[in-house]
């Protein structure tokens, strides 16, 4: 599982959690947007595009927690 995280995936995590955090984008275009992202690697022409599904799926899982961590801390700002 290890081999399926790689340093891209802290770049997911981070760009995820900063777009909860300072935008109002929803859960639908976010979901929209990071699954789709996954899906057009799939034909993109570049080696940082070449991932197992393990590391597509697990991307995914690292999108959803970034986003869901920066929703919090935005309510807690606001609170």
């Amino acid at each position: 599982m290890m081999n399926a995280i790689n340093y891209y995936s802290i770049i997911h995590f981070l760009i995820w959690f900063l777009i909860a955090r300072y935008s109002k984008i929803s859960w639908t275009v976010f979901l929209t947007l990071s699954i789709g992202w996954e899906l057009f690697e799939l034909v993109l022409p570049f080696n940082f595009a070449i991932e197992t599904l393990a590391n597509k799926v697990l991307d995914i899982i690292i999108n959803i927690t970034g986003y869901g961590l920066g929703l919090i801390f935005k309510r807690k700002t606001y609170a």
